[in-house]
């Protein structure tokens, strides 16, 4: 038990040095994209950046808002860096700490709570900016998980495995990206705009709502938001190199292959915030409610009778 507890608070801390390093990687990305250089001062060409803002923002001195309830306020920020390094428990290495065989359930069931986060948020600063924030981000959340979730069972429905590993060991011969290549763009759609991203960040407005739902926070608060966000930002890319791109054994190669995936991915997030200029918020829900969900129900219905062909009729 000792030796699991100890694996587990060095598991969350390298997730959280990897989120700060994710921020470096981002930073220096928008600047080439933008033609600049990003931050390249602090250490040799800015390499510790990162531990300098965090730095900074954990000795800020904190703004106490009067009108703000005051255990909302806190336990919200909380609760959203909790659930998303909940969600990095399913990753399976030598030293997990959880080892589940429906680990598909467990993250539509966590992910679900990540919405409450940010409601609290939004409405325990008593600002009508971060309300108007929280609420978009809400009614964004829950319509693209709708799509999300079908689009993961349609992923299930032909490796006939709720187990994350057992996913990725199916696209032994085949990436299921090639066998359901339009599905795999749609996925990535539809995680932009579940980890409120640009172009879909109209949770974060600055031209209306100043800066969303985390406009009244600020110092060690804001930094738990921020660093909750990057983590699913994190874990969504490495969810997409796992069910869409393969992963077959746990050796030095396959690691790091693994991982190199999963950078890949996560610069997709980076390179489109670069790129497109932000949707409008009537477009972002019509394009769930009516393009992402129809197709979505219509790859689920032909991928649960392509499985029942495969096994009924035996084909391999």
């Amino acid at each position: 038990m000792k030796v699991s507890f100890v694996w587990m608070v060095v598991s969350y801390v390298c997730i959280l040095l990897s989120v700060a390093f994710f921020t470096l990687f981002e930073r220096k990305g928008l600047g080439y994209v933008q033609i600049r250089k990003g931050p390249n001062k602090v250490g040799y060409m800015g390499v510790i950046q990162p531990l300098a803002d965090a730095l900074k923002l954990f000795l800020k001195e904190e703004s106490g808002i009067s009108v703000s309830n005051k255990g909302p306020y806190y336990v919200g920020p909380g609760l959203s860096l909790v659930l998303s390094l909940c969600l990095w428990s399913l990753y399976w290495t030598n030293f997990s700490v959880w080892s589940m065989e429906l680990s598909v359930m467990f993250f539509l069931c966590v992910s679900a709570l990540n919405v409450y986060g940010t409601m609290v948020s939004g409405w325990a600063s008593n600002s009508k900016y971060s309300l108007l924030g929280a609420l978009r981000a809400v009614a964004q959340t829950i319509s693209y998980e709708v799509s999300l979730f079908l689009l993961l069972l349609s992923v299930i429905s032909l490796s006939g495995s709720l187990s994350f590993s057992k996913i990725g060991l199916f696209q032994y011969s085949f990436w299921n990206m090639v066998i359901l290549f339009p599905v795999f763009f749609m996925w990535l759609v539809v995680c932009v705009a579940e980890t409120n991203r640009a172009p879909f960040d109209f949770a974060e407005g600055e031209s209306e709502l100043v800066s969303g739902f985390n406009v009244e926070y600020g110092g060690g608060v804001f930094a738990l938001i921020f660093l909750a966000e990057y983590a699913s930002i994190l874990f969504m890319s490495m969810m997409t190199s796992i069910i869409f791109l393969g992963e077959q054994n746990m050796s030095i190669f396959s690691l790091f292959f693994f991982w190199s995936k999963v950078v890949i991915v996560s610069f997709f997030f980076i390179w489109i915030r670069g790129t497109y200029p932000r949707f409008r918020y009537d477009l972002l829900m019509k394009l769930t409610w009516l393009s992402l969900l129809p197709v979505s129900l219509f790859v689920l219905v032909w991928g649960v009778a392509f499985k029942f062909l495969v096994v009924v009729f035996g084909i391999s």
